[in-house]
């Protein structure tokens, strides 16, 4: 029988009713139908929904291990090879000039990455994931969602997830995307948009930093602002008896966010990386993936529940080796200090770290010292959030070609994720048609990392 629990509808009949005893059908209910019924839906349908709806009874599990979550993707696709799946005893033109550097745990990461070699008891790598999109845009969509890409449905990216099951907390947005979220694949597919990322609109590090919609208008005055949202409570309480668009959903959510945000000093705060020692901005390093990832710890330390962090230029045909000495060595000054300071915070413990990216590279190296798109086999790394650190999750063949054991799909990544973030990924979520859809379909949690 199915873990999953259905609605269980009563067979015995029921008491006659007796006069004035029960209420007839409400002008809310009028409304409801009659709304329902302009767009199509009979009252069969409506009833069929609202039994499907059930469905989201069982979404959260009884407690969870982590409280935020930090995700942070290399858009382009990240050379495992060139990175947590070094191959030193293959051919040079498959494990490159970049040598290795010994763990702390007894093995070997690429050279590369030697700080966060020595941390390596503090997070976990998976070196078999796999999937079959070789396309930025489908393997991008797949990691940051869980879900192949489909012509049917636009799936919602994790953050939206979040964002719909546990909402705002302590005035802070509940899915923050650093610096922005212009990947589509961040969005909230068929859930609503008012789950969408609060983008911060511009660098952490660059001069002047200032996250947009934080402070109010010129010439609007608190007391003004004040007025506005008793105004747009009153329309909101007139109007609670309707049924509402999505977008009028959406913008009542944003506005209400924006009322938070705008009213809260401790969220404001949260936003200020000015605030944050020049020591502090050293040790995670003044470039741009350094100071995204010192914002991300801040936003959490305040209580986000969700931020991802992006950074592109990872899609190395050409000069591979020179590209990935620079970007390996932010994300090893940047990456290991988060971990350390999270840590030292008390934070690491409920705090899910995942470095992911869409694919890997190919094992063999391209006439233009490059390597191509290679979906069959890449490595990511995950930590904290009450998953092990110092585990080694599969491997690929002597090569790096495919995986030699124990595959991995973004679906079990996913499932891992809200697993230890108090969601069932086996429970359903509504699309917009009314349409129970898996949180996570074909996905298992990583025993070996819980």
């Amino acid at each position: 029988m199915s873990s999953r629990k259905y609605r269980q509808h009563s067979t015995r009949k029921p008491a006659a009713k007796k006069a004035c005893a029960c209420p007839g059908p409400s002008r809310r209910d009028f409304l409801k139908v009659g709304v329902l019924g302009g767009i199509g839906l009979t009252l069969g349908d409506y009833l069929m929904m609202q039994d499907a709806a059930a469905f989201e009874g069982n979404t959260l599990l009884p407690q969870a291990k982590a409280q935020s979550a930090i995700f942070i993707f290399l858009a382009g696709g990240m050379s495992h090879i060139d990175s947590f799946d070094p191959k030193p005893y293959a051919p040079i033109e498959y494990r490159g000039e970049l040598g290795t550097v010994a763990t702390s745990t007894g093995d070997v990461f690429s050279g590369t990455i030697p700080k966060l070699a020595g941390i390596a008891d503090k997070f976990s790598v998976i070196r078999s994931m796999t999937h079959g999109e070789a396309a930025h845009e489908r393997g991008t969509h797949n990691m940051l969602t869980g879900y192949r890409p489909s012509p049917a449905i636009a799936y919602p990216s994790i953050g939206s997830v979040i964002a719909n099951q546990f909402g705002p907390r302590k005035d802070l947005p509940p899915y923050i995307a650093i610096p922005a979220a212009n990947d589509p694949h961040l969005g909230t597919g068929y859930l609503s948009s008012a789950y969408a990322a609060f983008s911060v609109g511009g660098e952490p590090g660059s001069k002047g930093f200032q996250v947009r919609d934080l402070s109010l208008p010129e010439g609007v005055t608190p007391e003004r602002m004040n007025a506005r949202r008793n105004l747009l409570e009153s329309v909101d309480a007139h109007f609670a008896s309707l049924e509402k668009s999505d977008a009028l959903d959406a913008m009542e959510s944003y506005y209400q966010r924006a009322y938070s945000l705008i009213s809260s000093q401790s969220a404001r705060e949260a936003f200020n990386i000015s605030a944050e020692p020049d020591a502090e901005r050293d040790r995670y390093g003044r470039h741009n993936f350094g100071q995204r990832l010192l914002l991300a710890r801040r936003l959490v330390e305040a209580g986000a529940r969700f931020v991802t962090v992006v950074d592109g230029g990872w899609d190395m045909h050409k000069g591979i080796k020179d590209g990935m000495s620079s970007k390996m060595a932010e994300v090893d000054q940047g990456l290991s200090t988060l971990l350390t300071d999270l840590e030292d915070r008390g934070l690491l413990e409920s705090t899910v770290v995942n470095l992911s990216t869409e694919f890997g590279r190919t094992a063999r190296m391209n006439a233009d010292g490059g390597r191509d798109h290679w979906p069959k086999a890449f490595s990511i790394a995950l930590a904290g959030g009450g998953l092990k650190g110092g585990v080694i999750h599969g491997e690929t063949d002597p090569r790096g070609a495919e995986p030699a054991r124990d595959a991995v799909g973004p679906a079990d990544v996913a499932a891992t994720v809200f697993t230890q973030l108090g969601i069932n990924p086996q429970g359903r979520l509504m699309s917009a048609g009314g349409r129970p859809i898996d949180i996570v379909r074909h996905g298992d949690v990583i025993q070996t990392l819980v």
